[in-house]
């Protein structure tokens, strides 16, 4: 598989990516109205496609001011394309995109099982003792 990451996505790619969420249990709820607003809102969102199929195997995104935060959502993989070093692709892609680069503090949140995970990338549970809060609408 001939790999190319993505910035700008066509129909299939938004297509591709609605059934990525669908099998996800943070993204499964998500409308394609709301994918098209989410991707607009969006600093940074990449894609991941398979060059000879065109059909997106991996997503992310992030959000940043550009100076102090950003935050990393929505790191997926297709799920027959796990643990071929996707997922790192997509992080290093993040992590070295120009809007990205320079910021302070770079956050996410995940699940415990893929905090080891993270923590290849720099990423620490040590947040100086912030706890993570929500407002659920």
């Amino acid at each position: 598989m001939v790999l190319k990451i993505v910035t700008i996505f066509t129909e299939k790619h938004l297509n591709d990516l609605f059934l990525l969420f669908q099998n996800q249990w943070w993204t499964k709820n998500r409308t394609n109205d709301d994918i098209l607003k989410m991707l607009d809102l969006s600093h940074v969102a990449i894609g991941l496609v398979d060059s000879e199929t065109d059909e997106l195997v991996g997503f992310a995104r992030a959000i940043t001011d550009g100076m102090y935060r950003a935050f990393i959502f929505d790191v997926i993989v297709k799920g027959s394309d796990r643990n071929r070093g996707l997922g790192f692709t997509l992080m290093n892609s993040l992590l070295e995109n120009s809007l990205i680069q320079s910021v302070e503090r770079i956050e996410l949140y995940c699940p415990e099982r893929l905090v080891s995970y993270y923590e290849q990338f720099g990423f620490s549970t040590d947040v100086n003792g912030s706890t993570l809060m929500r407002l659920k609408r």
